[in-house]
């Protein structure tokens, strides 16, 4: 169904989902094949050491099941896209298609700085460098959060699927860089600095503040969109069910409060 006027055309969740994966398995395709045989820069399993890990052989092996994987991804994707073929011919669906392309792309490359990088450890994106985790955040930057901004300034300047999103660009930037330095800080410290929670996309500010207070958490600043709050917790709080709350991230921080002033809403702090 389409809309006239300024009004943006609602497709399919059958379309936009197939843009995400064909996205998402072109962007482990170009890690795959740059980083794992171009570049030769590692292997999908070259941060594990002993035994089969040190056989070549083996680890070839292990990138081509990851290849296959993302087969299988990238065949849904064409599946989706063809049970949703009606669509592409609505205006600017073309458009739309590329930005969700854009942001399974930009996903595939957070996914695996997390997971494969910093939570499972199974490689780094240059093994022989001196300082991995370097070239681990810049291309998550680069190749991840760059590539999600892009795709969702291009559904934001053209059509969408109808829903609204009060995240600006350099919220979007700060939500998606923050998913993967969590990883780097414990859920379960608090030691006098603040944990940083990011809302789900639709979560009412008295919603998260009913959530912060039920747990025991005092409001210290929060972005002008109230998607990003900085809270101060008992340390005997539990932080897991600031989840049930509409939490997507909970996450401690050692950053002084002063690099974050940018991102304060009027008014508020502490």
């Amino acid at each position: 169904m389409a809309e006239t006027g300024r009004e943006p055309f609602h497709f399919s969740k059958t379309y936009t989902w197939a843009g995400y994966a064909l996205g998402f398995s072109i962007g482990g395709f170009f890690d795959g094949i740059l980083l794992h045989q171009i570049l030769q820069w590692h292997h999908l399993l070259s941060g594990l050491e002993g035994g089969r890990f040190d056989d070549l052989r083996f680890q070839i092996v292990a990138d081509g099941f990851f290849h296959l994987f993302m087969y299988v991804i990238g065949a849904t994707g064409l599946w989706l896209l063809w049970r949703s073929r009606t669509e592409f011919g609505l205006p600017r669906a073309d458009r739309f298609m590329a930005a969700n392309a854009l942001i399974g792309f930009g996903v595939w490359h957070v996914t695996d700085g997390i997971v494969s990088h910093w939570v499972l450890r199974l490689h780094w994106i240059k093994m022989d460098s001196d300082v991995p985790l370097l070239w681990d955040m810049a291309w998550f930057l680069v190749f991840g959060v760059a590539f999600i901004i892009s795709g969702w300034m291009l559904r934001r300047n053209g059509p969408g699927s109808g829903t609204s999103s009060k995240v600006t660009p350099a919220a979007a930037a700060f939500l998606t860089f923050a998913m993967g330095a969590a990883s780097l800080f414990p859920v379960g410290q608090t030691n006098g600095t603040t944990t940083i929670v990011v809302f789900t996309p639709g979560t009412s500010p008295a919603q998260a503040m009913a959530t912060v207070t039920g747990v025991g958490g005092r409001l210290i600043w929060t972005d002008k969109h109230d998607a990003v709050w900085g809270i101060d917790l008992p340390e005997n709080a539990d932080r897991w069910s600031l989840y049930s709350g509409g939490a997507m991230l909970v996450s401690n921080t050692l950053l002084p409060a002063g690099c974050l002033d940018w991102f304060k809403a009027p008014g508020r702090g502490a």
